[in-house]
């Protein structure tokens, strides 16, 4: 029988990786809903019921066991005849695990199709753990044939032109794709190739929520073979939204409905950062966070995107204020617990100061002062810290940038300790983007308060880390501006030293940053996890070996 109408209810979803029965539930849930909406078929995201990234689980047989009854249970429910499920899965088949799709429908499992491009680059490692599938044809849904392709093949135009060719009618994507800057409009690119070449309409389904390092900002669409967008669902949210399908002459098309709002540059960074933290500590069970609040406007920033994520009663502050801190900072740090309405603590470092001074003083006896001692203060205070995590169970959380972290700008076992960094791959330049952002806007889930979430001098004020008199950080580092472009470039653009000063800065700067980008990789490995918003962003993306004996003279 040839249809005429369809309805695909997408399911942008936020699973937990290794979750099998949360996930299969998160999906019937999804169906329920889709039922009563009138949907035929439900779409979730790619690897829906393991999560995605799955990784090393793949490997796993009693993982794979697992994976394999929660589908098979979810295709006996599609025997009440409500929609059918195209669902994400890995999968063996002929001794080989695939990243698969499953249609489920009439209470069995209809067919699968694998996914035949395994990225295998940045923060991708699926050529690892699964093996490629062979270029897939349409499968047949109800009368309609349906062109499944899984996020990466999207990218290339071999697997929708061979499902264009045998006869697919409409190209559905489920993705697990992470976001960072940029990353829609690269999405949306491909997509539009895909349907120039085929003239077919596409359905894009993404998920959404935290995993580790990365975050996944939804933002499903529909375009029809016109390239018009008729449906775009909303950015870091969990959504279940119907699509009406009609075939007339020239093919399918779905009926335009209204599009969810686009965000601003600072407003979408500021969600990422939300719902990465609220998703590391949420499906990790920590019952909030603590974090040291200087005065400053790293721990500024970090302390609201944790109340803004968590809800200001699970966020715990606390000034550890040594005999360099000013009262400035004491006063500002109290101005920003209180906007924020999180509770603040504060402990005092100078005994344990004094204790490490009469420790160490034979071993230091005739030297002078030097960073050693600086840092034992920002290792007082990450011991102080990780005691309070200890205690109370709260997850500490470092406050350190990418600014820092780039040019090892920071104290191992120090100011780097924690369990999650909410600020890694932030340069210092946006987060002063940031904090005025938010001090004018508040996000409209965010569980914090209304209004501005720290004092005014604590973004105009020159920044200090105060582990000695008058202390300022271009004391040691370039401006911000100019540091944070020669990064940009030095990193991400995977540009030379001669690259990166033809760019307009002074040649010696760029090499003292290279040389400090390098020496600091040991410090990198072992930091704290962050969520990624860069298309290169340190940890996955960035695999530099610690001893490195490569010098780019420029």
């Amino acid at each position: 029988m040839t249809a005429t109408t369809l309805t695909i209810a997408l399911a942008q979803l936020n699973p937990t990786v290794g979750d099998v029965d949360g996930n299969a539930r998160l999906v019937l849930e999804a169906r329920a809903q889709a039922a009563a909406m009138g949907a035929q078929l439900l779409v979730p995201s790619e690897l829906v019921i393991s999560g995605y990234p799955p990784e090393d689980l793949v490997l796993r047989p009693a993982f794979l066991d697992a994976v394999e009854a929660a589908v098979r249970d979810l295709a006996a429910a599609t025997a009440d005849g409500g929609p059918g499920l195209l669902i994400g899965a890995p999968w063996r088949d002929k001794g080989k695990i695939h990243n698969a799709l499953l249609l489920l429908d009439g209470g069995k499992i209809v067919t699968q199709r694998f996914k035949h491009h395994l990225p295998n680059y940045g923060v991708f490692d699926e050529a690892r753990v699964f093996q490629p599938g062979d270029v897939p044809g349409p499968v047949v849904f109800r009368g309609v044939r349906l062109g499944a392709m899984i996020c990466e093949d999207m990218w290339y135009e071999d697997v929708a032109e061979t499902l264009a060719e045998s006869g697919a009618e409409i190209l559905i994507v489920p993705n697990g794709s992470p976001y960072h800057l940029d990353k829609q409009n690269e999405r949306l690119t491909h997509a539009v190739a895909r349907v120039t070449e085929t003239k077919l309409p596409l359905v894009y389904v993404q998920q959404v929520g935290g995993q580790d390092d990365l975050v996944f900002d939804g933002n499903s669409f529909v375009l029809n073979s016109d390239r018009s967008l008729a449906a775009q669902l909303p950015a870091w949210k969990s959504a279940i939204v119907l699509t009406k399908w009609e075939k007339a002459a020239t093919g399918w098309r779905c009926a335009p409905q209204a599009l969810a709002p686009e965000m601003t540059h600072c407003e979408s960074i500021y969600h990422a950062l939300m719902v990465g933290l609220r998703d590391y500590v949420g499906k990790n069970k920590f019952p909030g966070v603590v974090l040291g609040l200087s005065g400053g406007i790293d721990s500024a920033i970090s302390a609201a995107i944790a109340a803004d994520a968590l809800g200001p009663d699970k966020v715990h502050c606390v000034m550890m204020p040594s005999p360099y801190t000013s009262q400035e900072s004491l006063d500002d740090a109290a101005s920003c617990a209180k906007l924020l309405g999180v509770k603040l603590d504060t402990i005092n470092i100078g005994p344990a100061m004094d204790a490490y001074k009469s420790m160490l003083s034979v071993q230091f006896a005739d030297t002078k002062a030097d960073t050693t001692e600086e840092n034992l203060q920002s290792r007082a205070r990450g011991l102080t810290l990780m005691a309070l995590s200890n205690k109370f169970g709260k997850m500490v959380l470092s406050t350190g940038n990418k600014s820092e972290m780039s040019t090892g700008y920071a104290t191992l076992y120090g100011d780097m300790c924690g369990g999650y960094c909410v600020l890694k791959d932030v340069y210092k330049t946006t987060v002063f983007e940031l904090s005025r952002w938010r001090n004018a806007h508040k996000p409209s889930d965010a569980l914090g308060p209304t209004g501005p979430v720290m004092p005014e001098n604590i973004i105009t004020k020159p920044p200090t880390a105060e582990l000695k008199p008058n202390q300022k950080d271009q004391d040691t580092l370039p401006p911000y501006d100019v540091l944070d472009g020669i990064l940009k470039g030095l990193i991400e653009d995977r540009a030379g030293i001669a690259a990166v000063t033809a760019e307009g800065y002074d040649a010696a700067t760029v090499r003292r940053v290279y040389r400090m980008l390098k020496a600091a990789e040991y410090k990198r490995r072992q930091a704290t996890p962050g969520v990624k918003i860069t298309k290169l962003a340190f940890g996955r993306d960035y695999r530099y070996p610690i001893t490195n004996g490569f010098n780019d003279a420029g």
